[in-house]
């Protein structure tokens, strides 16, 4: 690793731990190695909670450094305790399998592939390797290894001690230091990378690592600390959950929206852990945010490297034509699934496929309090219909408004927006 590099990742807050600083910044300094980072496949898509490790990673193949990605396919079976208080869901072997292709999808849009590249990433998956393994090999070849006093005293499973443990997950740290032996031996891996959470099983495989090789293992690992907003609550989740890479689960503009929703206190930090902006870049948004906080510069950074990141330069266009069209009230500039897609999170009601007067729509919709309120906001020009002002007191609700003929969105002042379905 060069100066630079260490520098660089010191200055963003992403070096935490490291099991040997100054070993790990000579064997860098001095040449281009192979390291990991592993996603366990819990679901078919990660969340921006995943991808800080990864990002990371990222950034050593933009130094030189060659990026292994670990799927991991036999590990997602067992399930990792790191982090959480009760034991995971055991999946099938079928949704394991599923979730597996959806995040290797993912993983190629972060990492360069070429495989013209002499530091091309290489993506790989657990189950080749540990499922060969019989349960007596595991057993031998890893389980004679490390002593039970060993790894109860590690954190991720000290932790669980008092509201238990199944063997199932105590066995998965061992399960990660096989992942470490292996790719050490079949890749030249010589460092791991992970979340803070990771620091017992990284730690654990340099341990596995030491005692199955006689020659003295020049192998590594750091991890990087947790993301937190300023107040000190969890990142990465929104009042409809988790933020997800995947569009079906997350779309492009509610991911946008996310990002450009950034707190001052929280949007620098963001920037920077996130984001492959220049420290020159982000120091002078970081101006802008004390100077100029309503012109929002530093969010819109962020938001659009993001979206672009992790959807392309054609949804980044699409959500920030959506994002204008709700500042400005123009919503006829946007199609009917962008509509959709653009009110997912505001008010609904439902009301009965009929034609209806405007007056008497807007009162059972409860958009508006009464009758006489809402006379005056029809005649004050109070209330759009599809981004369309309505005035007249006699205009009637009815199929050509119905997008779809499901919904249609109606905004009460600038900013209230009720989405009508229709049943």
């Amino acid at each position: 690793m060069t100066n630079e590099l260490i520098q660089d990742l010191e200055w963003r807050g992403l070096l935490y731990q490291q099991t040997d600083a100054e070993g790990m910044a000579k064997l860098l300094s001095e040449e281009k190695i192979s390291l990991y980072c592993g996603v366990d496949p819990t679901a078919d898509s990660m969340h921006i909670g995943h991808i800080v490790p990864l990002l990371t990673l990222r950034r050593f193949q933009m130094h030189g450094h060659k990026p292994v990605l670990l799927v991991g396919g036999a590990t997602g079976m067992v399930g990792d305790p790191s982090g959480r208080s009760e034991e995971r869901q055991l999946q099938t072997t079928e949704q394991v399998d599923q979730n597996v292709q959806g995040i290797k999808k993912q993983l190629e849009m972060i990492f360069d592939f070429d495989a013209a590249s002499d530091n091309a990433a290489k993506l790989v998956n657990n189950k080749d390797w540990i499922g060969k393994l019989t349960l007596i090999d595991f057993l031998r070849d890893y389980g004679k290894l490390l002593s039970v006093n060993y790894m109860l005293a590690k954190d991720n499973v000290a932790s669980r001690l008092d509201q238990g443990i199944s063997y199932t997950e105590f066995s998965y740290m061992l399960m990660q230091a096989a992942d470490f032996v292996h790719l050490y031996d079949n890749h030249g891996v010589r460092m791991q990378i992970g979340g803070s959470d990771q620091w017992g099983n990284i730690t654990t495989g340099l341990e596995v690592l030491r005692r199955t090789h006689d020659e003295e293992t020049k192998a590594y690992g750091f991890t990087i600390p947790l993301v937190t907003k300023a107040d000190g609550t969890k990142f990465g989740k929104t009042a409809g959950g988790a933020v997800w890479l995947d569009a079906k689960k997350t779309s492009p503009y509610e991911f946008y929206q996310f990002w450009i929703n950034a707190a001052d206190s929280d949007v620098v930090k963001y920037l920077k852990i996130f984001t492959f902006l220049s420290r020159e870049e982000i120091e002078a948004l970081a101006v802008s945010v004390e100077e100029e906080p309503h012109l929002r510069k530093a969010q819109k950074a962020l938001a659009r490297a993001m979206t672009s990141l992790v959807h392309g330069d054609a949804a980044l266009e699409q959500a920030e034509r959506i994002t204008q069209a709700l500042f400005s009230g123009d919503l006829k500039a946007l199609s009917v699934e962008e509509m959709r897609d653009a009110f997912k999170g505001v008010p609904t009601a439902e009301m009965p496929k009929e034609d209806k007067n405007i007056v008497d729509f807007i009162v059972e919709a409860g958009i508006s309090s009464s009758k006489r309120q809402a006379r005056e906001d029809v005649t004050n020009g109070a209330i759009s219909i599809n981004g369309d002002r309505v005035q007249d007191l006699d205009f009637v609700v009815d199929a050509s408004v119905r997008l779809d003929d499901a919904f249609t969105i109606v905004r009460r002042g600038k900013k209230k927006y009720t989405m009508v379905t229709f049943k």
